[in-house]
């Protein structure tokens, strides 16, 4: 007896490619459950359904040939289990999603996949300041220029302000701290994303402690070192930056600013025209798959969420 193949049913033969592609989209903006409660289906029919949709989706894109990656790791489960995320940045996409860590040799699992033609097409790579990444990257693609991302240098100067909020409360005592007590989030986050009570206990707690106002200060305003069209002005500006670390006691900056010297290469990068390329994307990325993650609270198909983080920049069939 001969099994006929057609074309228009599903992988699961009981539905068509029609009806599966139809369940996919419905679940781009809902949850499996819900679904499958909706059209009366198994929990695990839904999500072989959706995952047949999401394949489709990568077929039809193709593999591209990038000229800017965004490289970045995000943790899965607990425990330190992390996978890489790589996205072209150029067309604002993710593209993969793979390694069994943060390791160099996981990093070189990516060129090994994109193929040494494309891989010399890259021209820009933008990470954070972990070695494994610009090892592998400066081995596989020496062309490339390595750009570190603003958001993660950023994030190093938050921890040190932190690190000097927690000194300063150590310090302190009795009603002395009330006004250190709680105000982390009031500290690191930017102005205009306070509440006006944010804003009042911000105002409060820089003129109480002079140690911290000087420290938010200066973290406020190192980030106009992005800024500059002149690695030149750029590098006059950190200079200046620096200085003003004298005589502050912040011991915490100081070891920051020892970072930015050891990787200035990386950061003075974004001065040249042709690198500046959209820094917030990769967060932007890491945002869409921490939703993703809390809406498959529970879910320890690897498969299924690599399919999630490719295809959530992708057009939908």
């Amino acid at each position: 007896m001969k099994r006929e193949r057609l074309d228009f049913l599903a992988d699961n033969p009981r539905y068509t490619k029609r009806f599966a592609y139809y369940v996919g989209k419905r679940c781009r903006a809902s949850t499996i459950q819900d679904i499958a409660e909706e059209l009366g289906l198994h929990w695990h029919t839904v999500k072989d359904l959706e995952k047949q949709y999401m394949r489709e989706q990568l077929r039809r894109a193709g593999t591209p040939g990038p000229k800017v990656i965004g490289i970045d790791e995000i943790s899965i489960r607990k425990r330190h289990t992390y996978r890489i995320v790589v996205s072209d940045l150029v067309r604002m996409r993710p593209i993969w999603f793979g390694g069994d860590d943060r390791s160099e040799a996981s990093m070189d699992a990516f060129y090994q996949w994109l193929g040494p033609r494309k891989t010399a097409g890259i021209r820009l790579a933008v990470m954070d300041m972990w070695k494994a990444f610009r090892n592998s990257t400066e081995r596989h693609a020496p062309q490339a220029h390595v750009l570190f991302d603003k958001f993660h240098v950023l994030r190093h100067l938050g921890k040190a302000l932190d690190t000097v909020r927690k000194s300063e409360y150590a310090r302190l005592s009795g009603k002395d701290r009330r006004f250190i007590k709680g105000q982390k989030y009031t500290l690191l986050a930017h102005r205009e994303n306070l509440t006006l009570e944010g804003r009042k206990s911000l105002r409060l707690l820089l003129a109480a402690n002079q140690r911290l106002n000087k420290a938010y200060l200066l973290k406020e305003s190192f980030g106009q070192l992005w800024d500059y069209q002149s690695e030149a002005w750029a590098r006059r500006f950190f200079e200046n930056w620096r200085a003003s670390l004298k005589w502050q006691r912040l011991k915490p900056y100081e070891r920051f600013a020892e970072m930015i010297e050891r990787h200035w290469d990386g950061i003075a990068a974004y001065c040249k025209p042709d690198n500046k390329v959209a820094l917030g994307f990769v967060e932007g990325v890491n945002n869409k798959i921490r939703v993703i993650q809390r809406r498959a609270y529970g879910l320890r198909d690897e498969e299924y969420l690599r399919l999630k983080v490719l295809t959530t920049m992708l057009p939908p069939l």
